[in-house]
């Protein structure tokens, strides 16, 4: 790389290296300045980049909580549990006089954490209806790199995508986002399914859940024949209680004397009295 020196009121300052260090969470890892060999009048101070600067090490001293996971070895720092928290950029800068005035040197060390999946989150129904469009669901947060997934349904991985057939019906696959969905679902795709979440550092899977695809509404059929038999037992219920207490005789005496009789029974004697009067 090439060496580039500002010089300003007899300070110069020079940025040579930049660094990827990738380890796996829990193991070890170096950040290493390399910078000129160390000497008496060397100060070096290492900080963690960010939205905001924090000391890693000042004045001869781990700080933080590298204190108690982390040593100095010369200018590096060996850190002795990496945990994912300790992902970023770090800078080291080491001043020290020189004839042209105080000189400061830094380097950049990029620090990856590699962690595997943790135990995915997988959405299956326990009960769908056949002929309609089911999408299984399957996601985890924690992995670095991304994991892809695949379902398996009774202990055997399904393939990317497959067209409709005898034994399945045609579902679509995706291992980036981890969704499983069955475009016209048939009796068939009855079984117990689980997600596998998977990177290079290693996999995970969720616990198996059963499936099972009716050719009806088992469920919303049994819940109508419940509505409609409760609200035959209170019609019932309502009709015997009427009874009991004389609704509807009251209402057949009231008819009886009702006006509209009594008008009836006096047309039909004025008819009779008018008729013999007329004989």
């Amino acid at each position: 790389m090439t060496l580039t020196d500002h010089k300003a009121n007899g300070f110069s300052a020079s940025k040579d290296h930049y660094q990827q260090v990738t380890v796996i969470e829990y193991q070890e890892a170096i950040l290493a300045c390399k910078t000129p060999k160390k000497t008496a009048s060397s100060r070096l101070e290492w900080k963690k980049l960010g939205r905001g600067v924090s000391l890693v090490y000042y004045q001869q001293a781990l700080q933080g909580d590298f204190k108690d996971r982390a040593e100095m070895i010369d200018f590096n720092i060996r850190i002795k549990n990496v945990t994912r928290k300790d992902a970023g950029k770090y800078r080291c800068e080491v001043s020290a006089p020189s004839e042209q005035g105080q000189n400061l040197q830094e380097d950049t060390v990029t620090l990856e954490v590699l962690v595997a999946p943790a135990v995915p989150s997988c959405e299956v129904p326990t009960s769908v209806m056949s002929g309609s469009v089911v999408e299984l669901r399957c996601q985890e947060k924690d992995g670095n790199p991304a994991p892809e997934y695949t379902w398996f349904k009774d202990g055997t991985a399904l393939l990317g995508s497959q067209k409709l057939g005898k034994r399945n019906s045609s579902y679509t696959m995706n291992t980036k986002s981890g969704t499983l969905q069955f475009n016209m679902i048939s009796k068939m795709d009855s079984g117990e399914y689980y997600c596998e979440a998977r990177n290079s550092v290693g996999s995970r899977r969720c616990p198996g859940k059963r499936m099972q695809v009716d050719l009806v509404n088992i469920s919303g059929i049994i819940a109508a024949v419940v509505v409609v038999t409760f609200v035959i037992s209170v019609c019932g219920l309502s009709i015997c209680y009427a009874q009991r207490k004389g609704y509807f005789s009251k209402e057949a005496s009231f008819q009886k004397g009702s006006p509209a009789s009594k008008a009836t029974t006096m047309s039909e004697n004025d008819f009779k009295h008018t008729k013999s009067f007329i004989i």
